[in-house]
């Protein structure tokens, strides 16, 4: 086997390791919203299965702080709401399913 091919051989590989974690190990992403902290790990996510692409970059852009979400957009079915609509997760609309995601300090 030429150099060539092993090396395009691993990089393949290590690009198919990345694709199936939803999220690093120890990485978070958090945010203030009022009605109290939202930390998503992913790990909840990649345990169902979902991949990053299943939502990066078609749902949320790869670069911190650049999407605005308001819970309108989910009622609206964007962003978490595309899933989180009560038929392929729990609804983000059900006030008994706030606690899901907000975290009161």
């Amino acid at each position: 086997m030429n150099r060539l091919t092993i090396v395009t051989a691993m990089a393949i590989g290590a690009l198919c390791a990345v694709e199936a974690s939803a999220i690093q190990p120890g990485k978070a992403v958090s945010w203030e919203t009022p009605m109290g902290q939202v930390v998503l790990d992913g790990k909840r996510h990649a345990d169902a299965g979902l991949k990053c692409k299943d939502c990066h970059a078609r749902t949320f852009k790869m670069k911190k702080g650049s999407t605005v979400m308001k819970m309108a957009d989910f009622t609206a079915g964007k962003f978490c709401g595309e899933c989180h609509n009560g038929t392929r997760a729990f609804a983000a609309n059900d006030k008994k399913s706030c606690g899901r995601c907000h975290k009161k300090g």
